[in-house]
């Protein structure tokens, strides 16, 4: 049987103008749900089988085999796996100066996030080049990989004619507030941040925003802040920097309360986590 979960990553991403990070695949359980959360980079899904639905910028999306959908740095998403016939994907992470534009030019943005490409099976050999790709783990790795992505993409530009429109087209005053809030969160969480100055800066009443914050994401705006905290600096552990380093990058002036509010997120501390983590995926598209 194949195996129900599986995550290659790039050990050698470069900071250019596009490059892979990782790529995997997944046959999820029934109703296997992710987020509501916020990424920073893209990711796209290819679905192989099964159904779900993905929701982003107040749409719902219900897709089937053959759709794509793409989810960009800094936005709240959530997507779901059928009851009766959960969907199995792959997906592909990737980042860079130009990917926006790439992406662009093929008509998938924030506001159109789902494709169906014509050549639905050349798509699915596409993303399983990249995974396999990175599991060589060479010198040419990053280069490989780029190239296979941007084969990928150009996949996508060939059938800008379908997008799928969504269940519901238009997002209300309060989802408007909170995606934006999001966005604010999402760019200033490495500065010492209060819900007071926050709501302020963004001219929103503080008790009403945070009431429709967990109204519409489930979790208050400072524990959203520190999920986003905690994400980024679980990827910061990949990096030759010191605790102390990846506190002070994350928002926090203390590397200890850092290490505990660590430690209480993921049950490890930070070194911990880093030793166990050796050799493991740190991009896990799991929730």
């Amino acid at each position: 049987m194949e195996e129900r979960h599986s995550t290659s990553v790039n050990p050698l991403p470069g900071k250019g103008e596009l490059t892979v990070l990782f790529g995997g695949r997944e046959r999820t359980a029934p109703a296997h749900n992710v987020g509501p959360q916020v990424r920073d980079y893209f990711l796209v899904h290819h679905v192989m089988s099964g159904k779900g639905t993905f929701n982003s910028m107040g749409r719902t999306y219900e897709l089937g085999e053959g759709d794509s959908f793409f989810i960009f740095p800094g936005e709240l998403i959530r997507y779901t796996a059928d009851d009766a016939d959960p969907w199995t994907y792959r997906w592909v992470g990737f980042r860079g100066n130009i990917a926006e534009e790439l992406l662009n030019a093929a008509d998938i943005s924030q506001h159109r996030p789902v494709a169906r490409p014509s050549r639905h099976r050349r798509v699915a050999v596409l993303f399983h080049q990249i995974e396999r790709s990175l599991e060589l783990a060479d010198p040419g790795v990053d280069l490989r990989s780029d190239g296979l992505l941007r084969m990928l993409l150009a996949e996508y530009r060939k059938d800008e004619a379908y997008r799928s429109e969504g269940a519901d087209g238009k997002r209300t005053p309060i989802e408007q507030q909170v995606e934006r809030t999001i966005r604010w969160l999402t760019v200033q969480y490495a500065e010492p941040i209060s819900i007071e100055k926050m709501s302020q800066s963004l001219g929103y009443n503080r008790t009403h925003l945070s009431k429709m914050f967990k109204q519409y994401t489930g979790l208050t705006p400072m524990h959203f802040l520190l999920k986003i905290r905690m994400e980024r600096a679980k990827l910061l552990l990949r990096e030759k920097l010191t605790v102390e380093q990846v506190a002070a990058s994350v928002g926090f002036t203390d590397p200890l309360y850092f290490s505990k509010q660590f430690k209480k997120w993921f049950d490890r501390s930070p070194t911990e986590y880093r030793q166990e983590a050796d050799g493991k995926s740190f991009y896990d598209c799991k929730d």
